[in-house]
């Protein structure tokens, strides 16, 4: 199985200008192919540092994917440090310079005289097209010399006579360039050089347990198996089970260990890869023809934002308010004023007026009512900074959840309106 390390350069990066999105879509895609993302690292335009993070993984790793730094300017030192490194003269590229001014004559743009750098390429690089840009993304054949620290690796690096085969890849910084080159260039070159190999991965996403109880009811599934991956990626509230299956009989193996992951584990998954709860949630108010109707004060409306959010939810989600003072849970919803001064308004009797409140104002199916201490400020000992009701009613009667959520006030209000939201799946499950 090949490895690929991702260096991604720019000073901008480093200072936090700019966040490098760049290995959330590459490694996804390197995935798909076999291809395994063992280091990304993140260089400064220097030449020596680029050269030391381009000589070190080249040590290391099949592929070498180096984006950015391919542009006209000064600190666009990328091809150069590179070509440099692999002992390659930089030529002019005729057919790359007539497409750069071709670029330029359709816009009715003066060419700057330093854009025709971009037209250099290494002897013996390949051209990657760039159709939305001027700096071309180039790929390169290494034969390296092995290191002698490269012995110590756990699994002995591909050596050819006595060389290290190594491809790198060159790709331009602006993600509206480099997301289709990868694509529809670097890709195709991964499955022709022999690179992919068949894998699977497969995502479950659960709701509402912690990361340690995940990985102790599924681990003992691939206990001993050398073709299987698994790992997990924790949030508030959620966490990913990863399952990625290696070989011949990869999409066979990745079947059966998810149907029995999906047993043990139960009704806590919630969806697969891209689903997110809210989705669910009203796909599934779709397919049982029931409506929501939401009541919230803490979450100040992030729950009625996150269901807005998915395509089709006008037809489930009829209405949501926003309730945050006395005045409003009491004039808009209904709340009475004896249970706001005898629990007050963090209790287990308003959040259940809440929720049945607004459904039978709007006639839904259901409704759902949410009150809380977002902090940090506002918390007693008998009402601490974290504490929320959620309450859910239905056809089947009302629900009501305590919890504590001790995060910042953000994460609060996410966590809590996740609670909501994954009460409305289990609902509607039975109903």
């Amino acid at each position: 199985m090949a490895n690929c390390e991702i260096i991604a350069t720019g000073t901008e990066l480093l200072l936090g200008y700019v966040v490098n999105t760049h290995p959330n879509y590459i490694a996804p895609r390197l995935g798909s192919l076999g291809i395994r993302v063992t280091r990304i690292v993140t260089v400064g335009d220097d030449r020596q540092a680029m050269a030391d993070a381009v000589s070190q993984a080249l040590q290391r790793a099949d592929l070498v994917i180096v984006t950015g730094g391919l542009g006209p300017t000064s600190d666009d030192v990328t091809r150069d440090v590179v070509a440099e490194l692999l002992g390659r003269r930089l030529r002019e590229d005729k057919k790359v310079l007539a497409k750069i001014k071709v670029r330029f004559r359709v816009r009715r743009v003066r060419m700057p005289k330093a854009i025709a750098v971009q037209a250099q390429v290494p002897e013996g690089a390949r051209v990657l097209p760039n159709d939305h840009g001027t700096a071309p993304g180039l790929a390169m054949e290494a034969e390296v010399e092995p290191e002698e620290k490269v012995s110590l690796l756990r699994e002995p690096l591909p050596v050819k006579y006595g060389v290290l085969q190594r491809l790198v890849v060159l790709l331009p910084g602006p993600p509206r360039e480099l997301q289709p080159m990868f694509d529809n260039h670097v890709m195709p070159l991964l499955r022709a050089r022999g690179y992919a190999t068949p894998a699977v991965c497969r995502v479950l996403r659960t709701v509402g347990v912690g990361e340690s109880w995940v990985a102790e009811m599924v681990e003992s599934l691939v206990k001993g198996r050398r073709d299987v991956e698994l790992g997990y990626c924790a949030r508030p509230n959620e966490v990913d089970v990863r399952l990625i299956t290696r070989g011949p009989g990869a999409v066979k193996l990745a079947d059966e260990l998810e149907a029995r992951m999906r047993a043990r584990l139960g009704d806590i998954i919630f969806g697969g890869e891209n689903d997110r709860l809210e989705d669910v949630v009203v796909r599934e108010l779709i397919r049982w023809k029931r409506t929501l109707a939401t009541a919230e004060s803490c979450t100040g409306g992030l729950l009625a934002s996150r269901i807005t959010n998915v395509s089709g939810s006008s037809g489930v989600f009829m209405e949501g308010i926003v309730c945050y003072s006395n005045e409003a849970k009491m004039r808009d919803v209904g709340v009475r004023a004896k249970a706001l001064k005898t629990h007050g308004a963090v209790s287990r009797p308003v959040a259940r007026e809440l929720a049945e409140g607004i459904r039978r104002r709007v006639g839904t199916d259901f409704g759902i009512g949410i009150t809380g201490i977002a902090g940090p400020t506002g918390g007693t000992p008998k009402k601490p900074v974290g504490l929320v009701f959620i309450a859910l009613a239905g056809p089947r009667g009302t629900e009501v959840r305590r919890m504590i959520c001790r995060y910042d006030r953000e994460a609060f209000k996410f966590v809590a309106t996740q609670t909501a939201l994954d009460m409305v799946r289990r609902a509607l499950r039975v109903s």
